[in-house]
């Protein structure tokens, strides 16, 4: 099934942006009659069929308005430290998506390899995994900002700082409790400074393993994404 994104989408004659235009009539070929699936990236899904097919403002006709079916009861949101090469951060947050996610968190730390994040390009990503996957809402993402500051921030929920060391024993599958909030911290690729996991404990955060394998750091994240969400999928 073709899905396209109508941000503010309402029900009735719309027309689609330009780049969704040019993807359906210029890309696709798609003509005036063709049904398709519109999503508004805040929660619903539409039925709709082309009405004019202009390649940079196509006319559409949408109805069925109805809830997506990805909707859960907590949030989840994961803090990560984008990767010395776009390619492994884009990876993360194309799958992070496709599973479920409702916010990432972008920072810089002490060890941190990149310090400029392109955002833009980073929830285009977001925009085409979540067409993929047929969900109904866009995850957020925040540009980024110091270490330091983000663990200050209030958060309603559980906070966890995944941090290798021996001394961290227990895994975030024991400790997180199935429906509540969540925000996890994955750090870079030389990981966290001591200094930074002691802040981040002094603000709250509960340090926790992933498992025993060492797991690179958009690796991590997806990890603790599926986590999260196999937990509370489970009867």
């Amino acid at each position: 099934m073709n899905v396209f994104y109508i941000p503010n989408a309402i029900e009735g004659l719309t027309t689609l942006p330009e780049d969704e235009s040019k993807h359906c009539v210029k890309v696709l070929r798609m003509t005036e009659g063709e049904r398709f699936c519109v999503t508004d990236g805040v929660g619903s899904l539409y039925d709709a069929e082309l009405v004019e097919a202009l390649p940079k403002r196509a006319t559409v006709q949408l109805s069925n308005k109805r809830k997506g079916y990805d909707h859960w009861g907590f949030q989840l949101v994961i803090a990560i430290a984008p990767t010395k090469l776009n390619d492994r951060t884009e990876w993360f947050l194309e799958k992070a998506t496709e599973i479920g996610i409702d916010r990432v968190q972008l920072f810089t730390s002490y060890h941190s390899e990149r310090r400029a994040a392109n955002v833009e390009r980073f929830q285009k990503v977001m925009v085409a995994a979540m067409k993929q996957s047929i969900k109904s809402r866009l995850p957020h993402i925040d540009d980024l900002e110091p270490f330091e500051k983000l663990v200050k921030q209030p958060f309603d929920g559980q906070k966890f700082i995944a941090w290798i060391d021996d001394n961290v024993k227990e895994c975030l599958c024991d400790l997180y409790q199935k429906g509540q909030n969540v925000l996890v911290l994955i750090g870079p690729e030389g990981d966290f400074s001591p200094e930074e996991v002691a802040l981040a404990k002094e603000n709250g955060f509960v340090p926790v393993s992933l498992g025993d394998a060492r797991l690179r750091t958009e690796t991590a994240a997806i990890v603790a994404c599926h986590t999260i969400q196999l937990i509370n999928q489970m009867k």
